[in-house]
């Protein structure tokens, strides 16, 4: 399946980085006269009645924004115009995807991470039953040239985390919904907030990466709590609120028991097999470019590998990817992500595949379910 944006992002570019150019004018600029620095109180202001706040005024009619006072809007249309500026700076040095103007436009890098981020730490095998948690290497001949769950019916809707920083538990939530069908033919929409509530389990290499509900946590911390809670309800028993509340868990509602987990070797085709024949797989990745991100392939010049961050799903790849440079058959993941459908591709990231991107492969981790 090839990926690609909507046309209308790729004409648009020139504007876009033509606009971003400008912002940045005028923002680094420095008053001649003091006096004006003293009126204006702080540059923002300098944004009020120019071309970027009728683009701001855009962006808060599409994405339903609100600000309570004159001075948070002000503040808000600094931000976004300075996210103009990052979204140019990420096209820049991600050329084969788009990047623009996302709903999550008018927050500060700070606050993104803060809010729609949240695996803490980890990554490293675990130990499962007393045993190495490193799955065993598969054959990684004849796998096919493209492949996607979402085809076979094995993952469920994206999903909206909102601002809590839970993406580890709808990473953890989605694995799960995979392996379930692949074991029984049944897709099950699994409740994020059992995990947001009753989660507390520690990685027992770093004591410090312990679930946190909205303050973020781990995916392999999350299948320990659940094989020892003996499972997860389902979302219409346990629904989501996006804040972290008391444990409701009811063992009798238990829609699924996860009874094992595994790592997946760091390597890519690896990774791939593993993905054909067990299922959708929870991946942690250094998110930093995808605040911006609009479509296409991302595949960036520069992105840190130690850096993991951000917790997702794996649900499949291609071998041909939309690229605005026409860099030709560009290999990718396909990846869910939590942010809703209006971010992304339909709510899902499109990563270069190959070449360990983002440190998409140092996190990644494969669930077992019980079929009775």
């Amino acid at each position: 399946m090839a990926a690609g944006p909507p046309l209308a992002h790729a004409v648009t570019i020139t504007t876009f980085l033509t606009c971003a150019l400008t912002v940045s004018s005028i923002l680094h600029a420095t008053p001649q006269d003091p006096n004006i620095l003293q009126v204006t109180d702080n540059p923002h202001h300098l944004l009020v009645g120019t071309h970027t706040e009728r683009h701001f005024q855009s962006f808060i009619t599409k994405y339903g924004k609100e600000y309570s006072t004159r001075e948070e809007y002000v503040r808000r249309l600094g931000i976004f115009a300075e996210n103009l500026v990052r979204a140019a700076e990420h096209q820049a040095l991600d050329p084969t995807a788009v990047h623009g103007v996302t709903p999550f436009s008018d927050l500060t890098e700070a606050e993104f991470e803060a809010m729609y981020m949240g695996v803490r730490g980890g990554g490293g095998a675990q130990l499962v039953n007393g045993v190495s948690g490193t799955a065993a290497e598969m054959e990684v001949e004849g796998l096919p040239e493209s492949f996607d769950w979402r085809e076979k019916g094995a993952v469920t809707e994206v999903k909206m985390q909102g601002t809590c920083g839970s993406c580890w538990a709808f990473s953890t939530t989605g694995a799960i919904e995979g392996a379930n069908y692949v074991a029984t033919g049944k897709l099950l929409n699994l409740s994020e907030q059992q995990l947001v509530d009753c989660d507390h389990t520690c990685d027992p290499t770093d004591k410090t990466a312990c679930n946190n509900g909205c303050s973020g946590g781990l995916m392999t911390n999350a299948y320990k709590y659940l094989m020892d809670a003996g499972g997860i309800q389902e979302e219409d028993s346990y629904p989501y609120t996006g804040k972290r509340g008391d444990c409701k868990f009811n063992p009798e509602k238990a829609a699924v028991q996860v009874v094992n987990f595994t790592n997946i070797p760091i390597d890519e085709e690896q990774i791939a097999a593993h993905l054909v024949h067990h299922g959708p797989l929870a991946v942690g990745l250094n998110a930093i470019f995808m605040q911006t991100y609009i479509g296409g392939v991302s595949c960036p010049l520069i992105c840190g590998k130690k850096w993991v961050n951000h917790g997702v799903l794996l649900v499949g790849y291609g071998s041909k990817g939309f690229s605005i440079l026409r860099l030709g058959n560009q290999p990718y993941w396909i990846i869910k992500n939590s942010w809703g459908t209006r971010w992304g591709e339909h709510g899902y990231y499109h990563l270069c595949r190959g070449r360990g991107m983002c440190g998409m492969n140092t996190m990644v981790s494969a669930v077992m379910t019980r079929t009775s």
